[in-house]
């Protein structure tokens, strides 16, 4: 069966308001929790970026069972490997089956380039991360670990190590990378796009080793009481989404997003969000992921209305879904 889970966005709450919705969102049903890992927001209007490994050890404690993932860049700028293999760890080691995956990406500037470094091309990035990967797994094995390029290590090794380590996920936007992760990764997570560009995402993966591995989902929607108010709630807080990822990986500030998507329109954010009033849609949207294979999927509601959202789905959407999962009617 499909786990539908709720996406925590530190972009655009505070990290003690992200407390309060996770607790909400377990206690509406949904069944895990994705973190983002921002230094800095999409736009001067979501404006927030709390620590979400400071975050995660704080959301665990506080709900009762519901686990937890997190997508973050591990490749030497922000984060050495050796610094999220030890903090990954603990946080595995403290809860127990509660940590069951993280998600690696190649990241963008805007949050990597505060270290001062060039920020180097796509096909770099994917080198560091592969190395940083590899460099992970090794010290999770308890290994020690020294290595010379393209993420130096000397020596390292990671003494608390907990029982169950997580799985290694791949983020993938492009067939292109999904095809490269489907070598190394445990499993692929992507975003919503057009059902033809997802199939395209999925089979490459799987034509790059990841045959059999599981398929993650985040899906960016926006729920309200009416059109009206979806609409605008995706266009404020999530137009930024409307920029390929070959710019949005370059962009370094808040306010360049924001001059970047000056010409986005309201009718525009179709194509980018899954926008609608009407439960049934969404309904409809999760049944189509998961008839697509994606065994795990993370809601974003982009809104603000986060209470609004995860008692709606929570009281008409997750019970249909497992319902229809089950071949029941309802």
């Amino acid at each position: 069966m499909t786990l539908v889970g709720y996406h925590a966005s530190h972009e655009q709450f505070s990290p003690s308001e992200l407390l309060s919705y996770v607790q909400a969102a377990e206690a509406a049903g949904f069944g895990a929790v994705m973190s983002s890992d921002h230094l800095t927001p999409w736009s001067e209007r979501q404006g927030q970026s709390g620590f979400a490994w400071a975050w995660l050890g704080a959301a665990l404690q506080v709900t009762q069972a519901i686990p937890f993932g997190i997508i973050t860049v591990p490749s030497g700028w922000r984060y050495h490997p050796v610094v999220t293999a030890q903090a990954a760890a603990t946080i595995a080691e403290m809860f127990p089956r509660r940590f069951p995956w993280m998600a690696v990406g190649s990241g963008q500037a805007m949050n990597e380039h505060v270290t001062g470094e060039r920020w180097p091309s796509k096909r770099e990035r994917n080198e560091r991360l592969q190395a940083a990967v590899e460099t992970i797994r090794d010290l999770w094995s308890g290994k020690l670990v020294s290595r010379d390029e393209p993420v130096k290590v000397d020596e390292a090794r990671i003494y608390t190590l907990p029982r169950e380590l997580p799985r290694l996920v791949a983020g993938a936007l492009s067939p292109e990378t999904a095809r490269w992760a489907g070598s190394w990764a445990d499993a692929l997570i992507t975003v919503n796009q057009t059902p033809e560009k997802l199939k395209e995402i999925v089979e490459a993966f799987r034509r790059g080793g990841g045959q059999g591995k599981p398929l993650y989902l985040q899906a960016h929607v926006s729920y309200a009481s009416s059109e009206e108010e979806a609409r605008a709630n995706a266009f404020d807080q999530w137009r930024s989404n409307a920029l390929t990822a070959a710019v949005s990986e370059t962009l370094r500030l808040p306010e360049e997003f924001d001059q970047a998507c000056a010409k986005v329109r309201p009718e525009d954010m179709d194509q980018h969000v899954r926008i609608s009033s009407d439960i049934s849609q969404h309904v409809e949207w999760l049944r189509a992921d998961a008839a697509m294979g994606f065994e795990q999927i993370y809601v974003h509601n982009v809104g603000r209305n986060q209470r609004e959202f995860i008692e709606a789905f929570g009281r008409q959407v997750l019970p249909k879904f497992d319902a229809l999962e089950c071949g029941k009617s309802t």
